[in-house]
């Protein structure tokens, strides 16, 4: 079973960050995964590990949807995998966004899996809230934020929830790597445990 381990720390800092010798309590994880439905938390956290542990991050749905000069372009899955098995070539990474069987393969690439667990009502209210951001320009948007693409967010996030059962079985063949993390507070703690 899945445990709620916030304190499990993911320091990817080098040893010569911290002036430490191999094998001198330096824990080297290079490739994180973190996965999460809309509105979890997602970016925010890759983001701050990102800046903190000097490994670059990607979102997935730019994966998913190609930036060409006409516009976003859906990539086929082996395109989209074929562009992850890219990035891991370089060695390190931060990869973040929901869950797809496109790239199902980074739940084996991960040395670690952040699952943000964060509450329905949460989520919900999160998702809400970015609509008026994004149409009121405050915040930067990839999509067209419309009700139509509310109503879609809100549809994903109830057909999340009817299939989580199902997810968590599957997170749970990779349970020695997975940490979830439930509550606001608890990413908070996590980042500074990180720093």
């Amino acid at each position: 079973m899945l445990s709620h381990n916030r304190y499990a720390i993911i320091a990817s800092h080098y040893s010569e960050s911290k002036n430490l010798k191999p094998n001198e309590g330096a824990i080297y994880i290079k490739k994180i995964y973190i996965i999460g439905i809309v509105a979890s938390g997602k970016t925010t956290l890759a983001k701050k590990l990102s800046s903190q542990l000097h490994i670059p991050w990607h979102e997935l749905d730019c994966i998913v949807h190609k930036r060409t000069p006409t516009g976003r372009v859906k990539q086929s899955p082996q395109e989209q995998q074929n562009q992850i098995q890219q990035i891991d070539t370089t060695g390190k990474w931060i990869f973040e966004g929901v869950y797809r069987e496109s790239y199902h393969c980074l739940l084996d690439m991960a040395d670690k899996i952040v699952f943000l667990d964060i509450p329905l009502r949460i989520r919900k209210f999160r998702i809400f809230t970015r609509f008026l951001k994004q149409n009121l320009k405050l915040e930067p948007c990839e999509y067209k934020p419309d009700f139509k693409m509310l109503r879609l967010m809100y549809k994903w996030t109830d057909d999340f929830e009817k299939g989580k059962p199902d997810f968590l079985t599957m997170l749970n063949r990779y349970q020695d790597k997975v940490i979830v993390l439930s509550t606001p507070k608890e990413i908070d703690e996590f980042i500074h445990l990180n720093h």
